[in-house]
């Protein structure tokens, strides 16, 4: 079986605006959490099954954009695969507060980021 599309991220230089943009354009419900820098996540309003995400701050210079994370079993053996196939690792396996789970961030080969969580 694939991996699914688990989850989107937007960050932005400035996150607040961006939160006020995409919230007016698409009707979502962004919750800001001052105890994550201003990083919301976000209800699209469309049912349980529905993708979730999440807009907040840039961490580092040339992170602005959007990201999409892929449901994997294993983030190191995903990042393997990644750089055997010409991609490389841009963060290493890192908790999530609370029960969020783990991510990492590989690249594909043209450098675009992809999220890898469990």
């Amino acid at each position: 079986m694939g991996c699914p599309v688990a989850f989107f991220e937007i960050t932005s230089n400035d996150h607040e605006r961006a939160q006020r943009f995409y919230a007016d354009l698409f009707g979502w419900q962004v919750a800001a959490d001052p105890a994550m820098g201003g990083y919301g996540l976000v209800d699209t309003g469309a049912g349980e099954s529905a993708v979730g995400g999440g807009i907040g701050p840039s961490e580092e210079p040339g992170d602005t954009g959007v990201k999409i994370y892929m449901r994997v079993d294993d983030l190191d053996d995903a990042l393997s695969r990644a750089e055997r196939l010409g991609g490389r690792r841009l963060v290493e396996p890192t908790d999530l507060p609370g029960d969020y789970g783990r991510f990492a961030v590989a690249a594909d080969p043209d450098g675009n980021p992809i999220g890898l969580w469990t």
